[in-house]
């Protein structure tokens, strides 16, 4: 079972549990909620008696599900702070590469606070960022959070609040494989339907980058535009974009690509999220 398979079973227990709090009748409703909790707390024993076992808990840490179930029972052996550093130095590669950061500035009752740094502050990217990138990476290192509040040097603070996690399906939003991405071995761009969407890719000194394909300024396709360094011209109205700094126009500061966040593992594998 992968992680996402693990996630759909979560999220349908959870769906079953609601289903249990809207059951009519009263005593069939308390049977079925007691038998749920004598079940979570004996299975949370065992669990616990099991991590107990092993030499170095915070490994156990590393499974996603494990670690869901490690938290449903409040035996998380890694604080929720160093959890939430860890999300974010998931995310930083992808940060760094549109010449932007984040800063944890503290976690407190479950809301989580950020400083968004660099072109990430105040710049069309931030949204995406925030939405996409790092509410993806906490929900998975640390599903305990509630909200996240975004600090911006040009903006005021930004709540978001964590919605339960959507599966990710082949027509869904969320994270989607894109490959290696061979076309890109040299700098230069390509266009490629993800999960039916068509996202423009974009190497520059071995680093990718992704975007929504179409030209703010003209709307017409980049598909064929021209990289040159760490520009990108459109070819319908001859605008420049800065790759690197989060698609912001070189012509005109008022227009900007959206770009889409992307990571890439340690195997040279593309992911890209679509949202």
């Amino acid at each position: 079972m992968d992680d996402l398979e693990a996630r759909e079973l979560v999220a349908r227990v959870e769906q079953l549990l609601d289903d249990v709090e809207a059951i009519t009748d009263p005593a069939a409703r308390e049977a079925a909620t007691e038998m749920a909790g004598v079940l979570l707390d004996l299975y949370g024993e065992g669990i616990a008696r099991l991590a107990a076992l092993v030499p170095d808990p915070g490994a156990l840490a590393q499974d996603e599900l494990v670690s869901h179930l490690l938290l449903l029972h409040g035996i998380h052996p890694v604080p929720v702070e160093d959890r939430v550093r860890a999300a974010l130095d998931e995310v930083r590669p992808y940060l760094d590469s549109h010449g932007g950061g984040v800063e944890l500035l503290e976690v407190v009752d479950g809301t989580v606070r950020l400083r968004m740094r660099g072109s990430c502050s105040g710049c069309p990217s931030s949204a995406v960022t925030l939405k996409l990138a790092i509410e993806e990476a906490i929900r998975k290192h640390a599903p305990d959070v509630d909200e996240i509040e975004a600090q911006d040097a040009e903006a005021a603070p930004a709540l978001i609040e964590l919605a339960p996690p959507a599966p990710t399906t082949a027509n869904g939003n969320g994270w989607q494989t894109a490959g290696s991405l061979p076309q890109l071995r040299a700098d230069g761009t390509v266009l490629k339907d993800i999960a039916g969407e068509p996202v423009l890719f974009m190497r520059v000194d071995e680093t990718f980058y992704a975007y929504r394909p179409a030209c703010p300024g003209c709307a017409r396709s980049l598909e064929h535009a021209e990289l040159h360094d760490t520009e990108v011209r459109c070819a319908g109205c001859g605008r420049s974009f800065s790759v690197t700094l989060a698609g912001r126009c070189l012509d005109d500061p008022g227009l900007s690509l959206r770009p889409l966040p992307l990571l890439e593992d340690g195997a040279g594998i593309v992911k890209v999220a679509i949202g």
